[in-house]
């Protein structure tokens, strides 16, 4: 029964044409727009060229995408009374949640193939094949803490708006994290601090080796510890929140 439920509900989110726009159209126009139509995209950054380097920033905000808009749909769905249809049948709660996880890590794959396809087809260029592949793992592999961001949003407010809001928040914090455009000075400080930058850090490392070009062309080295304890800090938060959220909305039970 989990492998029927997850198949459906795998179809049942590629079909959602909104959703699926956001989560993988919207990714692959961003990359085609500046990182494939720019006369700068073809000059070398790190062990690639400036394509690839936003190849990985556009694929990663792509899969954080669909996994805040699925797990926090997960959550709402669970609040509004499908929990209670689903004890009717032999599914647990542990074989929910394990559908709603693997849904959500196969959907933040799709924006990861089409934008590395674009990329493939035009001009990101990467020095070794590796790369390609432990870019891509990384991105997939990473979005997973913003599945407790959208978990989080939907039980701290139990509406599909919520959980839309929580999406559309993602453009700001790419701003903010160092995804879309280069920052400099204090922007890029207090960028470090914000949910995104860990991630697209991470996934940008097997090209960059830590190493942010600022706006003004001054260049600085991000250890990969500090890349971790930005992930690791803002999974904690996330998860907390989820946490004292799905507490509360217990209690209202």
């Amino acid at each position: 029964m989990n492998l029927t439920y997850t198949l459906h509900d795998f179809w049942r989110q590629v079909r959602d044409v909104a959703n699926m726009f956001f989560i993988a159209v919207l990714p692959a126009a961003l990359f085609v727009m500046f990182g494939v139509t720019q006369g700068w995209s073809g000059e070398s950054s790190g062990h690639g060229n400036v394509s690839a380097y936003l190849m990985v920033s556009m694929a990663a905000y792509g899969a954080v995408t669909a996994t805040t808009s699925i797990a926090g749909s997960a959550a709402v769905e669970r609040l509004q009374g499908w929990g209670r249809q689903l004890a009717m049948t032999p599914m647990g709660t542990g074989g929910y949640a394990a559908t709603k996880v693997t849904v959500a890590v196969s959907v933040a794959v799709i924006p990861v193939i089409i934008v590395y396809l674009a990329g493939l087809l035009t001009n990101s260029m990467l020095d070794d094949l590796w790369r390609w592949f432990a870019t891509a793992g990384i991105v997939v592999a990473s979005s997973s803490v913003f599945a407790l961001y959208g978990l989080a949003a939907g039980l701290l407010f139990r509406s599909d708006g919520a959980v839309s809001a929580a999406s559309g928040l993602l453009v700001v914090l790419a701003f903010l994290g160092n995804v879309f455009m280069p920052l400099s000075g204090a922007l890029l400080d207090f960028a470090r601090f914000t949910p995104l930058y860990g991630i697209v850090g991470l996934a940008r490392y097997p090209i960059t080796e830590g190493w942010v070009v600022a706006v003004d062309g001054t260049a600085e080295q991000d250890s990969v510890w500090l890349l971790l304890a930005n992930v690791g800090v803002w999974a904690a938060i996330f998860g907390a929140i989820a946490l004292i959220a799905a507490r509360r909305a217990t209690a209202r039970r």
